[in-house]
């Protein structure tokens, strides 16, 4: 973040067209040079559970590869779109500047964490020493994060994960959804390893069983309300 903070001197108001170009491909690059560290510290991170797991055979956790050049310029474009804007009702310049800053900020953040995350998914899938992957969930996140962190040591495909939990799970990629500003992390679970929710988790568990299971479609929004009103974290305002 501070990094790409410091790439805002690239943009020129007054050379929009030619300025805002040149931002990208910093930030890409930038996203390029930590999203490969993101994989690589989750691949060692990888193998030292499963030598701490006592896992027998041997594999090695591959970094995941960077996200395609389409998917950053998308999700840039996303984030200045505004820009561009030329209505007068618009706000001022440098606000919907600072407001850009903070959306590319948010997509440069999932985009490097999220490779970090695809190296252990991965690293789960082809391991025949792995069982499964838990999500952890920071005390403060969303309702979602906590909700999917709660679920405890259910993930490796859609149907393991409970379509129930959202309907929008289609492929068994999308069981591992994280958001803008997310800082879940993936908990590798290994054959022969007992996995126990934290504590935190195990009452945001209890929280879902209490007040929301068994209402098909209404879930996630009787969750979110018992949280509010029972649970020692706080929800964020947004994410």
């Amino acid at each position: 973040m501070r990094d790409l903070r410091g790439l805002r001197r690239l943009i020129d108001p007054e050379r929009l067209q030619d300025s805002l170009p040149l931002w990208m491909d910093a930030v890409r690059a930038l996203v390029g040079q930590y999203g490969a560290a993101s994989a690589t510290l989750a691949a060692r991170s990888y193998d030292g559970q499963r030598d701490a797991a006592n896992v027998p055979g041997r594999f090695d956790a591959q970094p995941a590869s960077a996200p395609p050049d389409e998917q950053v310029e998308a999700s840039l474009r996303w984030a200045t779109k505004d820009l561009w804007a030329t209505d007068e009702e618009q706000a001022p310049f440098d606000v919907r500047l600072a407001q850009a800053e903070q959306r590319a900020q948010a997509v440069a953040q999932k985009l490097v964490a999220d490779q970090g995350r695809a190296t252990i998914r991965e690293a789960v899938d082809r391991d025949r020493g792995a069982a499964a992957y838990a999500r952890a969930a920071a005390l403060g996140g969303c309702s979602f994060c906590k909700l999917m962190a709660s679920r405890g040591a259910v993930y490796k495909n859609a149907q393991t994960a409970g379509r129930e939990a959202n309907e929008r799970f289609t492929g068994d990629a999308s069981v591992v959804k994280f958001h803008d500003n997310c800082h879940c992390t993936i908990i590798p679970v290994f054959r022969g390893q007992a996995f126990e929710l934290s504590p935190h988790a195990a009452e945001w568990d209890r929280l879902y069983r209490e007040y929301a299971q068994g209402h098909s479609g209404d879930q996630l929004r009787l969750f979110r309300r018992a949280l509010a009103e029972h649970d020692s974290n706080p929800l964020p305002t947004a994410h």
